[in-house]
């Protein structure tokens, strides 16, 4: 599964913040976790719903928004 079917943007969640998919996990709070120090093992007992996979498209994702080479663009909703 690619970066753009994990991280996902809808103006209806999280105020339009980028979250992982099917979740209400804000990408910057997995960031913030792995910037205090925590492991991805720790992240994962603290999100059990959620795969080392989708840590690891956070990451590109964040990497990707910083370089100007990626916006995941938000979610049509009617």
């Amino acid at each position: 599964m690619e970066m753009e079917e994990r991280i996902v943007v809808n103006p209806k969640i999280m105020v339009g913040k980028p979250i992982i998919k099917g979740t209400r996990i804000p990408v910057d709070a997995i960031l913030k976790r792995l910037a205090d120090g925590m492991s991805i093992s720790d992240i994962l007992e603290e999100y059990p719903n959620i795969t080392e996979e989708d840590i690891r498209a956070v990451l590109t994702y964040v990497s990707e928004v910083i370089a100007g080479e990626q916006i995941i663009p938000m979610v049509e909703t009617a």
